[in-house]
């Protein structure tokens, strides 16, 4: 036992020990109340501004950018993002300095929400697919048309810090219902000139061979969710440089 001596108010004390408060002199301080937590206040969600409704989508660039250069083209990537595909085709576009538009479906940026940022973060344009994919959405009464361009709308606000200014339905099924719903959030509707049907992987071959057909102006149409994509991813590596040979720009929408 180490070596104790003897406290002022007569209680054994060992070396190290502190010696008890005198209650005198304890009981003449004040008592401090904690500090309420001040709450943390949340940003509100931007609102989105509505849009005039339209009687078609867009197919062509200029219908969606006026503005944009005269030998442009849009390549738009549809169903992701897929934690498989999506870096393997930013991958590619990175390397061939291609801005791209992808269009995505809300439960997939639940599941993979560090993609979406990535897109992003490489400066491509991202639309809204809906929610869930629903190939029959000019079909669905008007609440679930209105539920599915909605939810979409919030995950890619909340997790990529982006609003979506372009809608695109899936299967290109197309209604007033569901033009005026994305005017309603403030998208442009949008479809495309190209479809290789690569989401069928009918082979990188016919897949090339359509998208060739390209031309300025035109809005092309591929995929990197729903599946196996290295067909798709193939066929890009071959198309985008003999576009850009051609003195095509590749532009997002």
């Amino acid at each position: 036992m180490g070596a104790f001596s003897v406290s002022a108010t007569g209680s054994v004390l060992l070396r190290g020990d502190a010696p008890p408060a005198d209650p005198r002199i304890s009981s003449a301080l004040p008592v401090l109340s904690p500090r309420p937590a001040h709450a943390v206040k949340k940003r509100p969600k931007p609102k989105p501004k509505p849009v005039p409704a339209r009687r078609a989508p867009a197919f062509k660039i200029h219908d969606v950018r006026p503005d944009a250069p005269p030998r442009s083209i849009a390549l738009t990537i549809d169903d992701g993002p897929s934690r498989e595909w999506t870096p393997k085709v930013l991958a590619l576009l990175e390397r061939h300095d291609v801005q791209a538009t992808f269009c995505v479906i809300g439960q997939e940026v639940r599941r993979f929400p560090e993609l979406l940022r990535e897109i992003v973060a490489a400066g491509h344009q991202v639309a809204n697919h809906t929610m869930h994919h629903p190939v029959s959405l000019a079909r669905l009464p008007a609440r679930r048309i209105e539920a599915e361009i909605r939810d979409a709308h919030r995950y890619i606000q909340d997790v990529g810090g982006t609003t979506p200014k372009l809608f695109r339905a899936p299967g290109g099924n197309w209604s007033p219902a569901v033009m005026k719903t994305a005017a309603k959030h403030g998208m442009l509707p949008i479809d495309w000139d190209i479809d290789p049907r690569d989401w069928a992987r009918p082979g990188a071959t016919r897949i090339t061979r359509s998208l060739l057909r390209g031309k300025a102006g035109d809005i092309l149409l591929c995929h990197d969710g729903g599946g196996d994509r290295s067909q798709t991813l193939n066929s890009l590596r071959k198309v985008i440089p003999r576009l850009k040979d051609r003195g095509l720009e590749f532009i997002a929408l």
